[in-house]
C-alpha cells in the first residue's frame, strides 16, 4: 500500500488506516478472535496506522491491540491514541469534561503504555477539548512527554481552526483527527485550509458515516441498546430515509465504476489530498478487504463530479452527533 505523511513533521503512514474502536465499543458486539485476525490482515496488507482510544471499551481496545501486536513487530505500526474521555463503571460516558490537565495526561499515558505493552505511543491526542484547560497547557504537557521519549508526535481531535492555530504555536501538530465524509464536509470551510496552512495532516474518521455509506445499511435494521447509532439523528425517522436515498444515488454511480458504495466513499476521502488519510473501522476481514480495495480505486474528474452530484455537500439530513454531543464539539463552534 502507498504511504502518506501526516503533516509537515509527522510520521509516514499507509494511505488508509485502521480505526479499532468498533472492536470494543459503541457498535454492538464484536468477536475478539475475528478482531485480532482483522488487525493481522490489515498489517499484512500494508496498513501501518492503527487508531484507538484509552476509553474504547474502558481500556479493552488497547489490550486487544497489545494482544494482536504480540505476533508483529512494534516498529511496523504507528499507534495513535486518544485520551481524556471519562467512562462510568456501567460502560456509559460521564458528562464531566475530558481529562486534559497535566497530571491527568501523565497518569492516563502511564496506563496506556502498560495496556499496549509498549514504551512509547506514536501519536497522542486529547479526544476532545476541555474548555477549562487551555489547549496550550495540554499541548505543552504532551510536548514534555515527547522530549522524554514516551510520545513521538502530537495530534488533536475535533478542534476548531482557531484552536489548531493556538496549539501549533506551542508544538507542531502531526494531524487533526476529525469526521470527514461525503455526508460530513464541514471541515472544508476553515478547518482543512488552516490545517494545510500550518502543515498539519488530517486523519478522517467516519468516512462511511458510521455505516450509512457502507452500502449494507437497511432502513429496518434494529439497533441494540449498546449501539451508539441509535442516538444519532442521521439514523432516525425521516432523516434516515433521506440519507439512504442519497446512498442509493451513490450506489448507482459505484455500480457504473464496478466498485462498491463503501469503496467509492473511502476513495473520495482519500482523493481530497495527500495530506488526508481515511480511517476505516472494519471489524471483520471481509469488510477490511472491501475497504482496502479503495486504495487502488482512482477517481477521475468526471467520477468526482458524478459522486458529488449524487451526494451534494450539505445534503445529509440530521446532525452527525446527538444535540448534547454537538454542543461540546470545539470543531462545530
Amino acid at each position: 500500500m502507498d504511504r502518506r505523511r501526516l503533516g509537515r513533521n509527522g510520521p509516514e503512514v499507509s494511505t488508509i488506516g485502521l480505526g479499532a474502536m468498533g472492536m470494543s465499543d459503541l457498535y454492538g458486539p464484536a468477536d475478539e478472535a475475528e478482531s485480532i485476525a482483522t488487525i493481522h490482515a490489515a498489517i499484512d496488507a500494508g496498513v501501518t496506522l492503527i487508531d484507538t482510544g484509552d476509553f474504547y471499551g474502558s481500556g479493552h481496545n488497547e489490550l486487544l491491540i497489545r494482544d494482536a501486536l504480540r505476533q508483529r513487530s512494534r516498529e511496523d505500526v504507528v499507534i495513535s491514541v486518544k485520551f481524556g474521555t471519562r467512562r462510568s463503571p456501567d460502560g456509559g460516558f460521564q458528562a464531566a469534561p475530558p481529562d486534559t490537565d497535566p497530571v491527568a495526561i501523565r497518569d492516563r499515558l502511564a496506563f496506556t503504555l502498560r495496556r499496549l505493552g509498549t514504551d512509547y505511543v506514536d501519536i497522542y491526542r486529547p479526544s476532545r477539548l476541555n474548555p477549562d484547560v487551555p489547549i496550550e497547557e495540554t499541548v505543552g504537557t504532551i510536548g514534555e512527554l515527547v522530549q522524554a521519549g514516551y510520545v513521538r508526535h502530537i495530534g488533536l481531535s475535533e478542534v476548531s481552526a482557531d484552536t489548531l492555530r493556538r496549539a501549533s504555536a506551542v508544538h507542531p501538530i502531526s494531524d487533526l483527527q476529525i469526521e470527514y465524509s461525503l455526508l460530513s464536509r464541514g471541515i472544508e470551510a476553515s478547518i482543512l485550509p488552516t490545517a494545510r496552512e500550518l502543515g498539519t495532516g488530517v486523519t478522517a474518521y467516519g468516512v462511511l458515516s458510521r455505516g450509512l455509506l457502507s452500502g449494507h445499511w437497511r432502513p429496518d435494521r434494529q439497533l441494540g441498546g449498546n449501539d451508539f447509532r441509535g442516538m444519532v439523528p442521521r439514523f432516525q425517522g425521516d432523516n434516515l430515509r433521506t440519507n439512504l436515498e442519497l446512498v442509493d444515488a451513490l450506489s448507482r454511480v459505484a455500480q457504473s465504476m464496478d466498485a462498491t458504495v463503501a469503496q467509492v466513499a473511502i476513495a473520495w476521502v482519500a482523493s481530497r489530498g495527500p495530506d488526508v488519510v481515511p480511517l476505516v473501522g472494519a471489524r471483520r476481514r471481509d469488510r477490511l478487504d472491501e475497504s482496502l480495495a479503495a486504495a487502488s480505486l482512482t477517481l477521475s474528474a468526471q467520477d468526482l463530479a458524478r459522486i458529488e452530484a449524487a451526494i451534494p455537500a450539505g445534503s445529509a439530513a440530521g446532525d452527525r452527533y446527538p444535540t448534547q454531543h454537538m454542543a461540546n464539539l470545539d470543531s462545530e463552534r
